[in-house]
């Protein structure tokens, strides 16, 4: 399946948490924190009001609440607007 955002949104591949620590703690999903890293797979035409500051293959953070998530080819995505996304990492 192919999804490509509309106007001002931006799709992001969700990076996995270590589920470790570095003692060796397993750490349950329940108690982990939600990821706020990813990789920017596909971005929309943005707007006249609204540019899309980001292109496919950065890596950036965003706001902890932002987006809608989606399966993508039994991947985690999240759909956000560009406002979300707080900064390019480097």
């Amino acid at each position: 399946m192919k999804v490509k955002p509309l106007a001002d949104r931006v799709m992001v591949k969700l990076e996995k948490n270590e589920a470790k620590t570095a003692g060796g703690i397993i750490i349950p999903d329940t108690a982990q924190e939600k990821t706020q890293q990813g990789t920017v797979v596909e971005v929309g035409p943005g707007t006249e009001k609204d540019p899309i500051y980001v292109k496919a293959g950065q890596k950036v953070m965003y706001d902890k609440y932002a987006g809608s998530q989606i399966k993508v080819n039994g991947e985690d995505h999240l759909i956000l607007k560009m406002a979300d996304i707080i900064a390019v990492v480097e």
